[in-house]
């Protein structure tokens, strides 16, 4: 999460069939596309998230910024599921911006999810904004580091989802995320990573400009597995139902596994339209994770859910996630493998 730059969202352009997704990335390459891997842990089917066995799975859950709070993290999953969510979104470190959170930290993390039935979403912080925040590194450099630790992954299919890189691009360069992301799948699945992938946007990861949207079949086929989730980002971007509403429904139409990875219901670019994100997300079966438990600043301090990472201390935003129409309570389902 970052200060985003308010931009009109360019109108949804063509939509490809889902039986294309395949044929494009034949196309592009020169090749047949790979044959799919079997199945293992969470997974893609039909253009949804399910689990090993085939249950659907629901993402409903929060981002907690570990990386930055490792002392809370114990406390706060436990509270993130006692308030009824099924996943968690962890802010993990490469090293290249904050403090690495090294292989033996990651497994405890992955261990106090499971400890507490929550689904666990591992992401890689230091990309965010790259090619318009200086500090921000690669997606390649991500890959490298999930490739360091993997040992602290491997068979945790069933619990873990690998979201390779917060937000990878900033404003600038942005068509530059289809290569990349691409390139980056492909790493991990050579190094022998069989998780789903999750994948964020550019553009501060709102995608004002498509590109995600528009080479979604692309980046999707060129993982062997075909088990590539796709996460949009809606802040100001999103202050509109038609502009969420369009936005969903492009992936939809193709049968691509699309999650709302962070939202919020105010951003310092502009209201995001949080009733509609709620609603559409419920009617249409897709995932969402709340920008975040506690701990926020730089001015967006209101985007915390809770104060001072206490449970008993909801804000308005945390109560409008948990308690409202839509919200985590009312909408989520543990996931079956617990």
């Amino acid at each position: 999460m970052r200060k985003r730059t308010v931009l009109t969202v360019a109108a949804v352009l063509g939509l490809l069939a889902p039986a294309a997704v395949t044929a494009q990335a034949a196309a592009e390459t020169g090749r047949p596309a790979p044959a799919r891997a079997a199945a293992t842990g969470i997974h893609v089917s039909g253009g949804k998230i399910v689990e090993r066995d085939g249950s659907p799975f629901v993402m409903r859950g929060v981002n907690h910024a570990h990386t930055w709070y490792t002392s809370r993290t114990t406390q706060a999953l436990a509270d993130i599921k006692s308030l009824g969510a099924n996943t968690v979104r962890v802010v993990l470190s490469s090293g290249a911006r904050w403090t690495r959170n090294d292989v033996n930290d990651v497994r405890n993390v992955v261990g106090r999810c499971k400890q507490n039935r929550l689904i666990c979403v591992l992401e890689v912080h230091d990309t965010t904004g790259y090619g318009e925040e200086s500090a921000a590194t690669t997606l390649a450099n991500a890959a490298d580091y999930w490739i360091s630790v993997k040992s602290a992954l491997d068979g945790q299919e069933d619990y873990v989802v690998v979201n390779i890189g917060n937000e990878p691009f900033g404003n600038n360069n942005a068509t530059r995320w289809t290569n990349d992301t691409r390139s980056a799948v492909t790493k991990l699945r050579n190094a022998g990573f069989d998780h789903a992938i999750m994948v964020d946007a550019p553009n501060w990861g709102q995608d004002w400009a498509g590109v995600m949207r528009d080479n979604a079949p692309a980046v999707f086929a060129a993982d062997p597995d075909r088990n590539t989730i796709f996460s949009v980002h809606m802040y100001g971007v999103y202050d509109t139902a038609a502009e969420i509403r369009d936005y969903l429904n492009a992936f939809a139409s193709r049968q691509l596994p699309l999650v709302v990875g962070e939202f919020g219901h105010n951003h310092s670019d502009g209201n995001p339209d949080e009733d509609t994100i709620f609603a559409e997300t419920q009617a249409r079966g897709i995932g969402y994770l709340g920008w975040s438990w506690s701990g926020n600043s730089g001015g967006v301090e209101y985007l915390d859910m809770v104060a001072n990472f206490d449970k008993n201390a909801l804000t308005s935003w945390g109560n409008r996630i948990f308690n409202g129409a839509g919200g985590i309570r009312q909408t989520s389902r543990e996931a079956s493998v617990y």
